[in-house]
Protein backbone atom coordinates (compact mmCIF):
# COMPACT_ATOMS: atom_id res chain seq x y z
CA UNK A 1 0.00 0.00 0.00
CA UNK A 2 0.99 3.53 -0.71
CA UNK A 3 2.45 5.77 1.99
CA UNK A 4 0.42 8.54 2.38
CA UNK A 5 2.72 11.66 3.36
CA UNK A 6 2.83 15.45 3.64
CA UNK A 7 5.94 17.62 1.72
CA UNK A 8 7.26 19.36 4.22
CA UNK A 9 6.97 22.96 2.80
CA UNK A 10 3.39 22.74 3.31
CA UNK A 11 4.05 22.36 6.48
CA UNK A 12 7.05 25.68 6.61
CA UNK A 13 4.49 27.99 9.41
CA UNK A 14 3.81 25.63 11.60
CA UNK A 15 7.33 23.79 12.68
CA UNK A 16 9.18 26.74 13.26
CA UNK A 17 9.76 25.85 17.07
CA UNK A 18 10.51 22.22 18.51
CA UNK A 19 7.07 22.09 20.09
CA UNK A 20 5.45 23.39 16.86
CA UNK A 21 7.09 21.03 14.98
CA UNK A 22 6.39 18.17 17.07
CA UNK A 23 2.52 19.06 17.64
CA UNK A 24 2.83 19.42 13.54
CA UNK A 25 3.92 15.63 13.40
CA UNK A 26 1.35 14.63 16.36
CA UNK A 27 -1.67 15.89 14.17
CA UNK A 28 -0.21 14.75 11.09
CA UNK A 29 0.05 11.17 12.49
CA UNK A 30 -3.65 11.33 14.01
CA UNK A 31 -4.89 12.40 10.62
CA UNK A 32 -3.73 9.21 9.21
CA UNK A 33 -0.53 10.20 7.75
CA UNK A 34 2.04 7.84 7.83
CA UNK A 35 5.13 9.44 6.18
CA UNK A 36 7.01 13.02 5.36
CA UNK A 37 8.88 14.49 2.52
CA UNK A 38 11.64 16.66 3.57
CA UNK A 39 13.27 19.70 2.23
CA UNK A 40 16.71 19.75 2.33
CA UNK A 41 16.70 23.48 2.90
CA UNK A 42 14.52 23.04 5.46
CA UNK A 43 16.48 20.41 7.72
CA UNK A 44 19.30 22.23 7.53
CA UNK A 45 20.49 26.03 7.68
CA UNK A 46 19.06 28.02 4.60
CA UNK A 47 20.79 30.03 2.59
CA UNK A 48 19.81 33.73 2.78
CA UNK A 49 19.05 33.72 -1.19
CA UNK A 50 16.41 30.60 -0.33
CA UNK A 51 14.44 32.67 2.48
CA UNK A 52 14.46 36.14 0.37
CA UNK A 53 12.94 34.38 -2.83
CA UNK A 54 10.40 32.48 -0.69
CA UNK A 55 9.35 35.28 1.53
CA UNK A 56 9.15 37.64 -2.22
CA UNK A 57 6.56 35.09 -3.92
CA UNK A 58 4.53 35.35 -0.48
CA UNK A 59 6.06 32.16 0.62
CA UNK A 60 7.67 32.69 3.49
CA UNK A 61 10.03 29.56 5.27
CA UNK A 62 10.05 30.06 8.42
CA UNK A 63 13.54 29.16 10.59
CA UNK A 64 12.76 24.85 10.76
CA UNK A 65 16.55 24.26 9.81
CA UNK A 66 17.73 25.03 13.33
CA UNK A 67 15.80 22.08 14.60
CA UNK A 68 16.64 18.33 15.05
CA UNK A 69 14.96 16.94 12.59
CA UNK A 70 16.26 13.34 13.04
CA UNK A 71 15.49 13.16 17.02
CA UNK A 72 12.10 14.69 15.85
CA UNK A 73 11.09 12.03 13.33
CA UNK A 74 12.34 9.20 15.47
CA UNK A 75 9.63 10.33 18.22
CA UNK A 76 7.07 9.36 15.06
CA UNK A 77 6.01 6.24 13.01
CA UNK A 78 6.49 8.52 10.10
CA UNK A 79 8.59 7.35 7.18
CA UNK A 80 10.76 9.43 5.11
CA UNK A 81 9.51 9.22 1.11
CA UNK A 82 12.30 11.40 -0.11
CA UNK A 83 14.35 14.56 0.45
CA UNK A 84 13.91 17.13 -2.08
CA UNK A 85 17.13 18.59 -3.41
CA UNK A 86 18.48 21.27 -6.08
CA UNK A 87 20.34 20.00 -9.13
CA UNK A 88 23.51 22.13 -8.59
CA UNK A 89 24.00 20.73 -4.84
CA UNK A 90 24.10 17.15 -5.98
CA UNK A 91 26.69 18.35 -8.90
CA UNK A 92 28.54 20.12 -6.58
CA UNK A 93 28.45 17.34 -2.99
CA UNK A 94 27.02 13.76 -4.19
CA UNK A 95 28.18 12.48 -1.44
CA UNK A 96 27.18 14.82 1.02
CA UNK A 97 23.57 14.71 -0.60
CA UNK A 98 23.69 10.63 -0.35
CA UNK A 99 24.73 10.85 3.27
CA UNK A 100 21.77 12.89 4.16
CA UNK A 101 19.04 10.12 2.46
CA UNK A 102 20.89 7.50 4.02
CA UNK A 103 20.62 9.15 7.48
CA UNK A 104 16.69 9.22 6.92
CA UNK A 105 16.29 6.24 6.05
CA UNK A 106 14.88 7.15 1.91
CA UNK A 107 15.85 5.87 -1.44
CA UNK A 108 14.89 8.54 -2.85
CA UNK A 109 16.14 12.17 -3.93
CA UNK A 110 13.97 14.55 -5.75
CA UNK A 111 15.09 17.31 -8.04
CA UNK A 112 12.00 19.60 -8.07
CA UNK A 113 12.69 21.59 -11.17
CA UNK A 114 14.90 24.43 -12.32
CA UNK A 115 14.92 27.60 -10.74
CA UNK A 116 14.87 30.11 -13.73
CA UNK A 117 15.30 27.70 -16.41
CA UNK A 118 14.37 28.23 -20.11
CA UNK A 119 12.28 25.02 -21.08
CA UNK A 120 11.87 26.52 -24.67
CA UNK A 121 15.69 26.49 -25.08
CA UNK A 122 16.62 23.15 -26.50
CA UNK A 123 20.30 22.56 -25.58
CA UNK A 124 19.44 23.78 -22.18
CA UNK A 125 16.50 21.08 -21.97
CA UNK A 126 19.18 18.76 -23.39
CA UNK A 127 22.07 19.82 -21.27
CA UNK A 128 19.75 18.83 -18.12
CA UNK A 129 19.09 15.76 -19.68
CA UNK A 130 22.39 15.04 -19.24
CA UNK A 131 23.20 16.22 -16.00
CA UNK A 132 20.23 14.29 -14.73
CA UNK A 133 21.83 10.78 -16.35
CA UNK A 134 24.66 11.70 -15.19
CA UNK A 135 23.58 12.66 -11.25
CA UNK A 136 21.42 9.47 -11.39
CA UNK A 137 24.14 7.36 -12.20
CA UNK A 138 25.91 8.60 -9.18
CA UNK A 139 23.37 8.10 -6.78
CA UNK A 140 22.48 4.81 -8.20
CA UNK A 141 25.93 3.93 -7.56
CA UNK A 142 25.47 4.29 -3.50
CA UNK A 143 22.19 2.62 -3.85
CA UNK A 144 19.93 6.43 -4.00
CA UNK A 145 17.64 6.91 -7.30
CA UNK A 146 17.14 9.88 -8.43
CA UNK A 147 13.68 11.11 -9.15
CA UNK A 148 12.40 14.36 -11.20
CA UNK A 149 9.39 16.80 -9.83
CA UNK A 150 7.22 19.04 -12.54
CA UNK A 151 6.13 21.59 -12.53
CA UNK A 152 3.90 23.74 -15.30
CA UNK A 153 7.12 24.96 -16.99
CA UNK A 154 8.40 21.70 -18.52
CA UNK A 155 4.71 21.90 -20.84
CA UNK A 156 6.62 24.57 -22.65
CA UNK A 157 7.09 23.62 -26.27
CA UNK A 158 10.28 22.45 -28.34
CA UNK A 159 9.67 21.61 -31.65
CA UNK A 160 6.09 20.35 -31.69
CA UNK A 161 7.02 18.51 -28.32
CA UNK A 162 7.25 19.85 -24.28
CA UNK A 163 10.28 19.56 -22.81
CA UNK A 164 8.90 16.96 -20.27
CA UNK A 165 8.51 14.73 -23.22
CA UNK A 166 12.14 15.18 -24.08
CA UNK A 167 13.16 14.56 -20.58
CA UNK A 168 11.05 11.71 -20.17
CA UNK A 169 12.36 10.32 -23.82
CA UNK A 170 15.94 10.92 -22.86
CA UNK A 171 16.40 10.31 -19.54
CA UNK A 172 17.47 6.54 -18.99
CA UNK A 173 14.47 4.71 -16.28
CA UNK A 174 17.93 3.12 -14.94
CA UNK A 175 19.42 6.39 -13.44
CA UNK A 176 16.30 8.98 -13.61
CA UNK A 177 12.34 8.26 -12.77
CA UNK A 178 9.61 10.45 -11.61
CA UNK A 179 7.77 12.29 -9.07
CA UNK A 180 4.91 13.06 -10.93
CA UNK A 181 2.62 15.97 -9.74
CA UNK A 182 -0.68 16.27 -11.22
CA UNK A 183 -1.98 20.00 -9.83
CA UNK A 184 0.77 21.40 -12.39
CA UNK A 185 -0.06 20.31 -15.68
CA UNK A 186 -4.05 20.38 -15.44
CA UNK A 187 -3.19 24.19 -14.68
CA UNK A 188 -1.03 24.40 -17.74
CA UNK A 189 -4.09 22.66 -19.89
CA UNK A 190 -2.33 19.44 -19.77
CA UNK A 191 -3.75 15.76 -19.76
CA UNK A 192 -2.24 14.87 -16.44
CA UNK A 193 -3.66 11.22 -15.92
CA UNK A 194 -2.55 10.73 -19.50
CA UNK A 195 0.79 11.31 -18.30
CA UNK A 196 0.77 9.73 -15.29
CA UNK A 197 -0.29 6.39 -17.46
CA UNK A 198 2.08 7.00 -19.88
CA UNK A 199 5.10 6.97 -17.40
CA UNK A 200 3.77 3.90 -15.70
CA UNK A 201 6.06 1.99 -13.14
CA UNK A 202 8.90 5.03 -14.02
CA UNK A 203 6.60 7.33 -11.70
CA UNK A 204 8.05 6.18 -8.51
CA UNK A 205 5.93 8.70 -6.25
CA UNK A 206 3.06 11.12 -6.69
CA UNK A 207 2.63 14.72 -6.06
CA UNK A 208 -1.47 15.79 -5.15
CA UNK A 209 -3.33 18.59 -4.82
CA UNK A 210 -6.58 19.87 -5.72
CA UNK A 211 -7.45 22.86 -7.85
CA UNK A 212 -10.65 25.19 -7.94
CA UNK A 213 -11.82 28.36 -6.34
CA UNK A 214 -13.01 29.02 -2.49
CA UNK A 215 -15.24 32.28 -3.25
CA UNK A 216 -18.58 32.74 -1.28
CA UNK A 217 -21.57 34.76 -2.77
CA UNK A 218 -22.05 36.45 -5.83
CA UNK A 219 -19.52 36.28 -8.56
CA UNK A 220 -18.16 37.91 -11.47
CA UNK A 221 -18.52 35.71 -14.67
CA UNK A 222 -14.75 34.47 -14.08
CA UNK A 223 -12.85 33.01 -10.99
CA UNK A 224 -9.35 32.70 -10.44
CA UNK A 225 -8.58 28.91 -9.73
CA UNK A 226 -5.91 28.17 -6.91
CA UNK A 227 -5.09 24.84 -4.95
CA UNK A 228 -7.53 22.92 -2.80
CA UNK A 229 -8.08 20.47 -0.60
CA UNK A 230 -8.33 16.99 -1.91
CA UNK A 231 -11.89 16.32 -3.06
CA UNK A 232 -12.67 20.00 -2.63
CA UNK A 233 -11.62 20.98 -6.21
CA UNK A 234 -12.50 19.79 -9.48
CA UNK A 235 -9.63 18.15 -10.42
CA UNK A 236 -10.48 13.79 -11.18
CA UNK A 237 -8.53 12.87 -8.46
CA UNK A 238 -10.09 9.33 -7.94
CA UNK A 239 -9.13 8.53 -11.32
CA UNK A 240 -5.33 9.60 -10.93
CA UNK A 241 -5.30 7.85 -7.31
CA UNK A 242 -6.15 4.90 -8.74
CA UNK A 243 -3.48 5.21 -11.54
CA UNK A 244 -0.64 6.11 -9.31
CA UNK A 245 -1.69 2.78 -7.36
CA UNK A 246 -2.20 0.38 -10.31
CA UNK A 247 1.71 1.35 -11.05
CA UNK A 248 2.75 0.92 -7.64
CA UNK A 249 3.48 4.10 -6.86
CA UNK A 250 5.78 4.58 -3.25
CA UNK A 251 4.19 7.17 -1.73
CA UNK A 252 1.18 9.93 -2.70
CA UNK A 253 2.28 13.13 -1.10
CA UNK A 254 0.03 16.20 -0.50
CA UNK A 255 1.45 19.37 -1.29
CA UNK A 256 -0.51 22.70 -1.14
CA UNK A 257 1.46 26.08 -0.77
CA UNK A 258 -1.07 28.24 -0.04
CA UNK A 259 -5.10 29.37 -0.04
CA UNK A 260 -5.64 27.02 2.76
CA UNK A 261 -9.34 26.61 5.02
CA UNK A 262 -8.98 28.91 7.55
CA UNK A 263 -5.61 30.03 6.23
CA UNK A 264 -3.83 26.80 8.65
CA UNK A 265 -2.09 24.26 6.89
CA UNK A 266 -3.20 21.98 9.14
CA UNK A 267 -6.51 22.17 9.01
CA UNK A 268 -5.65 22.02 4.80
CA UNK A 269 -4.24 18.70 5.92
CA UNK A 270 -6.71 17.45 7.99
CA UNK A 271 -9.53 17.98 5.23
CA UNK A 272 -7.50 16.26 2.94
CA UNK A 273 -6.89 13.17 4.70
CA UNK A 274 -10.15 12.47 4.53
CA UNK A 275 -9.86 11.80 0.81
CA UNK A 276 -6.36 10.07 0.90
CA UNK A 277 -7.72 8.01 4.10
CA UNK A 278 -10.65 6.74 2.23
CA UNK A 279 -8.90 6.29 -1.46
CA UNK A 280 -4.97 5.34 -0.50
Amino acid sequence: MAIRAIQQFQLRTVIGTEEKARNTLRLMEEAGYNGIELCSFMIHKMPWTVRALTRMAGMPMGRSGHLDWHALLEETNLSVVSIHQDLGTIQRAPQEVIADAKSYGTKYVVITGMHHFDYSDKEAVDQLITDLNTCGKTLKEEGIELLYHNHNCEFRKIDGQTAYERIVEQTDPAYVNFEFDSYWPTEAGVNAAAWMQRLGNRMKLYHINDRGSRVSGKTSSILTSDSMELGYGNMDLTTMVDIAKENGVDAIVLESHRNWVDKSPIKSFQCSAQFLNSHV
